[in-house]
């Protein structure tokens, strides 16, 4: 006997969309909403997973963009300012011992 095809409800959508924004996992998504496996959770709920993360990303930049604004957290402002213009911080570098020439030239001191 064959499953029932699942139809999404608009209350699904809504808790998928909810669950999305809070970072939860797919997997727990999935059982909360009655499915067996994430991969039919993002067969039904595709889009209402892509705008719960979008929309909680841009909650928090917003929220990260007034600090940066305010003055009253310098942090935020520096690091926001750094983000704007794409600095990274430097990966650290592998430190080798310098190069020995082949010879040395030295000069001798002038008798006085």
């Amino acid at each position: 006997m064959a499953r029932k095809a699942f139809i999404p409800s608009q209350e699904q959508r809504r808790l998928v969309t909810v669950l999305s924004s809070y970072g939860i996992w797919q997997e727990d998504i999935a059982t909360d909403v009655g499915l067996r496996s994430p991969k039919t959770l993002r067969k039904h709920f595709r889009e209402e997973l892509d705008h719960g993360r979008i929309g909680a990303e841009i909650k928090v930049r917003k929220t990260y963009y007034r600090l940066a604004e305010s003055g009253k957290h310098p942090y935020a402002t520096i690091q926001w300012l750094k983000q704007r213009r794409g600095s990274r911080p430097k990966a650290a570098q592998e430190i080798r011992p310098a190069a020995i020439p082949d010879f040395v030239v030295t000069r001798e001191k002038e008798a006085a």
